[in-house]
């Protein structure tokens, strides 16, 4: 009797035992947390651009970094005078901007106006400055301006500063070695974008109206314009699928701070493609082969400059060339096809602004 009673409480307990630290009771719990988070997680990034720009910034940021070491090694010992976080507004660095030249004190030279790109959301002119660098050598002063990007500040925030900053070099002009006649507007993916955006406020009355934005310059002033791997049909960003298509939105919608930037005032007043008129500058416009933006947003660009009777210098590739070459390939100096393209770059700067026309 005192056998049969003992047995099994031994195995009860050696039951117990056994469960003791076993994961399988744990399992459930954790693959409840995990579905939990995931389920905040994907609330988060459904009602705000916050996460997603915070993602999209990291990876500009680190990509930024690798592509401005690379140009470094490009740069000519030219002596030149640098301006460096000039302010041109009142939002701290958001209103500054970066100032190369040859020119002595006093003389005025043609001068390219770089805006940054960074899909709206990240960059600075600090990733532009070695290229900048580089065309200020060949004889012009050079200036990469920031702007408020999203979705700290939404647009069109970005075009009023960058108005303000024309507007400031324009009347500091002397002191900053700069030919207010004779100004090439310039831009790299998103700053593509709000280059084209101020070439057509600048140009079309109509648009300047319709964004409520009155031109700095006027047409006689913008010698040229300089658009690389850009966008300039919004309503053709929403098409985009995968990973790619999903960077774009968030950072449209970050910028833009709505969802529904394709049908909307933004997207309509972003899309530069639709608000080209004769009077647009002379244009070179440029993309890689292995960038999709190039296929979906330079090329139609380019086709409507041509039709509008815009002087356009195009530099594209075929679709099978090797390597594939994608965004912001003409600021990897170390390929071939980027050294054509400053080559192309500079040949073009030379004729709408030459720079030993002072």
């Amino acid at each position: 009797m005192m056998r049969s009673t003992k047995t099994p409480r031994r195995r009860a307990s050696a039951r117990r035992g056994a469960d003791i630290g076993a994961p399988r009771r744990r399992w459930p719990r954790r693959l409840a947390w995990t579905a939990v988070i995931a389920v905040g997680a994907a609330a988060a990034f459904s009602v705000t651009p916050w996460p997603a720009a915070m993602i999209v910034r990291a990876v500009f940021g680190q990509n930024g970094a690798a592509t401005v070491a690379e140009m470094e090694r490009h740069v000519p010992d030219t002596p030149l005078t640098a301006k460096l976080g000039v302010s041109y507004g009142a939002e701290g660095s958001d209103t500054t901007f970066d100032l190369f030249t040859p020119a002595a004190a006093g003389e005025r030279r043609p001068t390219v106006v770089w805006i940054h790109g960074g899909a709206w959301v990240s960059g600075s002119s600090a990733n532009v400055d070695p290229y900048l660098r580089i065309l200020a050598g060949a004889g012009y002063t050079t200036i990469g301006v920031n702007y408020s990007v999203g979705p700290e500040r939404t647009y069109p925030t970005a075009v009023r500063q960058l108005s303000e900053a024309l507007a400031f070099i324009q009347s500091h002009a002397d002191e900053l070695s700069v030919d207010p006649r004779t100004i090439v507007l310039a831009g790299d993916s998103a700053g593509a974008q709000l280059a084209s955006q101020l070439a057509a406020l600048t140009t079309n009355p109509d648009y300047a109206d319709l964004l409520g934005i009155a031109p700095v310059l006027s047409s006689s002033q913008l010698a040229g314009v300089i658009l690389n791997c850009g966008v300039y049909d919004l309503r053709s960003m929403s098409d985009l699928r995968g990973l790619i298509g999903w960077g774009f939105s968030t950072s449209l919608w970050a910028y833009t701070g709505t969802k529904d930037w394709s049908v909307e005032s933004a997207g309509a007043t972003m899309s530069t493609i639709d608000f080209v008129t004769p009077d647009f500058p002379p244009t070179y416009i440029s993309g890689g082969n292995g960038d999709g933006l190039t296929w979906l947003q330079a090329i139609p660009m380019t086709q409507r400059l041509r039709q509008a009777g815009v002087e356009v210098t195009p530099l594209f590739w075929p679709a099978d060339h090797t390597p594939a070459l994608q965004h912001e390939y003409q600021f990897h100096l170390d390929l071939p096809e980027a050294q054509r393209a400053l080559t192309e770059t500079l040949a073009f700067l030379s004729k709408v602004a030459p720079a030993d026309a002072r």
